[in-house]
């Protein structure tokens, strides 16, 4: 299928214009979204507890955990940011994909507004 990326903006739900912004490979396979922990820290995100997570290579790790205001393509939501490594790259999980109402076209290699969210 390849890479897709998406224009994402991370904020602080508590307020004030500090934010981190840049193209985040899309990961269907992560949960959560992952954030160099220093820009997370540099816009005043709040470590709110620490979570346990398997990484792709079956490899447990414990990160930090906060939340923040997550805009995907011009659409905001709330969503959990994890702390990760200094020189991680930013992943977008399939928990704010979802939230935000998008899914991923393998064709196009973008991410597709779906017309209506299900509550079944």
């Amino acid at each position: 299928m390849g890479f897709v990326y998406a224009d994402t903006k991370i904020t602080n739900i508590s307020g004030g214009e500090k934010s981190y912004s840049m193209p985040f490979l899309v990961d269907t396979g992560s949960t959560d979204c992952v954030i160099p922990g220093d820009k997370l820290d540099e816009i005043g995100i709040k470590r709110e507890y620490k979570e346990n997570y398997e990484l792709a290579d079956g490899t447990e790790v414990t990160y930090d955990i906060g939340h923040a205001f997550i805009s995907v393509n011009g659409k905001r939501v709330v969503g959990n940011v994890i702390f990760g490594p200094k020189d991680s790259e930013p992943l977008l999980g399939v928990t704010v994909l979802e939230t935000a109402g998008f899914i991923v076209d393998p064709i196009s290699r973008t991410l597709v507004k779906v017309k209506a969210l299900k509550l079944k």
